[in-house]
Formats: structure tokens, C-alpha cells, sequence
């Protein structure tokens, strides 16, 4: 491992950016997100965002000529300039007073680099390919885009506003452990979907029930086969790849589960209501259920599996298909 990961809390901490185009504008307004205090120093006419941060005061512009002096002062440095002799100087200056600093497309002269990132803030997830391959990191970062639901921030946050209680409710890991992960099957996508509040009063609730019961429901996600893989939506994508079962209703082929998680449990069964049945049997014992029909169930058919779930107190969403 070339580099160390590492992420810096720079609320309210002062870090110097050098340059005024629309690279140094990109780092201000990430550095701004983190709630630093930027100081930037910049020559040339600055770019819009730059300046409308400037007249907002949301930034400070240092002028005159550039003083190594303003390194003694901040916590990291960021150059962002076309020149790349300046650049080398301001890298060696931060490095004498052992200052982090990053040189914009110089992985050899910089000390730290900035990741991509997938933004589910508490949750953050950053790529780096340590300056080799920055496209690729970038790459990899719009596939993970697509496979985390943006719903796993409010949850996160909710983990993290109430870790405590969590512990005292259940204070042996094993227990935590299970009840963590049936959070993240999907039963509090549709209570975040409605909003903030609604999100934590279902948190709340299955806090309160936690523990109460050895037993623990698994999930059931009904899921509309494609012809092709490539006409799956993302949020049914990913509940193919996060099933422990998947069960395929009658005309259904096995080709339709290409993008599925492999190791799953395949069930099939002949007729509606046994399928229905080995579907709620195994989200009874646990298991997030994927269940994949045709596109001529009827409607009548899946509101009748969702009701039935209701009663078993097991989570039932429904990923419509795209026509």
C-alpha cells in the first residue's frame, strides 16, 4: 500500500489554496463542503465560483506576492496553478515546515492526494489509484454510484445519533450484529423515502422491538424480470445482488438472473400460490428474499404478497419495472 488513507477533519482548521481557475474553484468548493477555512491566493482573474465565494465571504483572498510565511498558518496546502515551477517551489516550501500539500496532476510532488468520492455523507467513500490512474479511480467511483442507495446516508446518520442506545439495547455483538443488518435489508427504504422524520420514528420503532424476539424476519423484494441485464433498474439490481434467496415464479428463465448474486439460493415452485409460500417461508426464517416474476402477474397478485407480509411483520418492496 503506497499511500496511507486518511480522513482529515478540517471544520473550522484554515488550508491555503494557490491558484484562481476552474481546478482551484473545484478544490475550494470541497474544502468549503468539509467546512474548512480557505485562504486563497490567485494572480490572475478569478474564476466565477471563486469569485462569488469571495463577495459571499465564504473564503479570503491573500494578496500581494506569494509569502511561504502563510504555510505556518494552515493545515494543508493545495496548488492549483499552471506553472509548474511555482508549484515545485510551493511543494518544497510546505514540505520544510512539514505541511501536507497537494500538487493538481503531480502525484510525485504531492504529499497527500485527494480521492475520488462517493458522497453519502456520514458515509464516505473514497477511491485512489495513488496517482497512477486517475480515470480508473474515477471509474470505479460512477460504478459505486450506482450500487449505493442513497438512502445508506440518513441511515448512517441514524446509527451514529443513536450508537449509544444501540449498544444498551444490545449489548452483545452477535445480537447487534443481526439487528445492524436487518436495518440494511431494505426496512427503512420506504420510511426514508417519506422523509427525515418518518425515517427516524421507523428507526425508533425497531430499536424499541429489538431484542424482544429471537427470531428475526428477513425481507422481501418483488422484482420484475428483464429480457436483458442491461435493462434492469439500479434499485433492482441491487437487490439481486444483496439476496440470500431468489425465487423464480413459473415462465421465469434462469438467463434472467445473470447480474444476480451468484452464491443465492435458487427456489423455484409449480403454480402462484407455492411460489408465494417458499417466498414468505424463507423471509420468515431470515432471509432477504428476491422474488422475480413476469411481467403479466397481476397487480392483484403482488398486493396480495405484500399484504400477507405485513401480517408477518416482514419488509415488502416492490421495484417497478422501466417499460
Amino acid at each position: 500500500m503506497a499511500l496511507y488513507p486518511l480522513f482529515a477533519d478540517l471544520d473550522g482548521r484554515e488550508v491555503l489554496v494557490v491558484g484562481g481557475g476552474e481546478v482551484a474553484a473545484r478544490k475550494v468548493a470541497a474544502l468549503l463542503k468539509a467546512g474548512a477555512l480557505v485562504r486563497l491566493h490567485a494572480h490572475a482573474v478569478l474564476h466565477p465560483d471563486l469569485a462569488a465565494a469571495l463577495s459571499d465571504g465564504r473564503i479570503a483572498r491573500l494578496g500581494g506576492d506569494f509569502d511561504p510565511a502563510w504555510l505556518d498558518t494552515v493545515w494543508l496546502a493545495v496548488a492549483a496553478t499552471d506553472d509548474p515551477a511555482f508549484n515545485a517551489g510551493l511543494a518544497a516550501e510546505a514540505g520544510r515546515r512539514r505541511r501536507l500539500c497537494n500538487v493538481v496532476d503531480d502525484a510525485v510532488l504531492s504529499t497527500f492526494q485527494v480521492p475520488a468520492v462517493v458522497d453519502r455523507a456520514p458515509l464516505i467513500v473514497a477511491i485512489s489509484s495513488g496517482g497512477a490512474a486517475p480515470m480508473l479511480a474515477r471509474r470505479v467511483r460512477e460504478k459505486l454510484e450506482t450500487l449505493l442507495d442513497p438512502s445508506l446516508g440518513v441511515i448512517a446518520g441514524l446509527f451514529g445519533r443513536y450508537r449509544e442506545r444501540i449498544r444498551e439495547r444490545l449489548p452483545e455483538l452477535p445480537a447487534r450484529r443481526r439487528w445492524f443488518e436487518r436495518m440494511l435489508d431494505g426496512r427503512l427504504e420506504q420510511p426514508v423515502g417519506a422523509g427525515a422524520v418518518r425515517a427516524e420514528e421507523a428507526f425508533l420503532e425497531e430499536l424499541e422491538r429489538a431484542g424482544t424476539s429471537a427470531a428475526c424476519p428477513g425481507a422481501l423484494t418483488i422484482v420484475t424480470a428483464s429480457a436483458s441485464p442491461d435493462l434492469y433498474t439500479l434499485r433492482a439490481l441491487r437487490a439481486l445482488n444483496e439476496a440470500d434467496a431468489i425465487v423464480l415464479a413459473d415462465g421465469v428463465p434462469d438467463s434472467v438472473l445473470e447480474p444476480a448474486r451468484r452464491d443465492a439460493t435458487r427456489i423455484r415452485a409449480a403454480g402462484t400460490e407455492a411460489t408465494y409460500a417458499r417466498a414468505l417461508e424463507a423471509a420468515r426464517a431470515g432471509a432477504h428474499v428476491v422474488l422475480v416474476h413476469g411481467r403479466t402477474q397481476s397487480r392483484e397478485a403482488s398486493a396480495w404478497l405484500q399484504h400477507a407480509c405485513a401480517e408477518a411483520g416482514i419488509t415488502c418492496r416492490e421495484v417497478p419495472a422501466v417499460d
